[in-house]
């Protein structure tokens, strides 16, 4: 088998086949870092996490800092409803978040799906980057700087103050 393609299609002993990168995903592939790893059970594989009291131990926060209770447990979601009549910014649902936009650090993820084009507006983020994830379909995406046809699991990226719009 060509170097780097050798992992089993189903390995032996019942074990579960996981790869580890250390890698960033924007490195190119001659430098990425990985590992494959055979273990019992999947690293996801776990029973639910409880909390212990740690009221003895609880630091201060600096003024203005909220103190949010993290979930390790696994979560799951239903899948959006796919409506046809609304567009890209109505179609946007917000499943997860970190950091903060106004000290431009952090990222929120989203979820789309919509059905229609934005007839005669378009959208512009000040807040961040866009990463856009077709799962099916095929997006038009109309920039201040050209054209982009992306396709179902193609990557977009449109930087911070671009103003878009998408057509379905």
């Amino acid at each position: 088998m060509p170097i780097g393609m050798n992992s089993p299609q189903k390995p032996p002993y019942g074990l579960y086949t996981e790869k580890l990168s250390g890698t960033a995903f924007t490195a190119p592939r001659h430098e990425n870092q990985q590992s494959w790893l055979y273990r019992i059970l999947p690293a996801a594989a776990h029973e639910a996490w409880e909390e212990i009291d740690t009221s003895d131990r609880e630091p201060t926060l600096p003024s203005g800092a909220v103190n949010l209770k993290q979930i390790p447990n696994q979560l799951r979601w239903d899948p959006f409803d796919f409506n046809h009549e609304v567009d890209w910014v109505q179609g946007l649902n917000l499943v997860g978040g970190a950091g903060d936009p106004a000290m431009k650090s952090g990222l929120a993820i989203f979820v789309f799906a919509a059905g229609k084009d934005m007839g005669k507006e378009a959208f512009y983020s000040a807040d961040g980057d866009f990463l856009i994830v077709p799962q099916h379909g095929v997006l038009d995406v109309q920039t201040e700087l050209g054209r982009l046809l992306v396709r179902a699991n193609e990557i977009c990226v449109i930087p911070r103050g671009i103003r878009y719009v998408l057509r379905y």
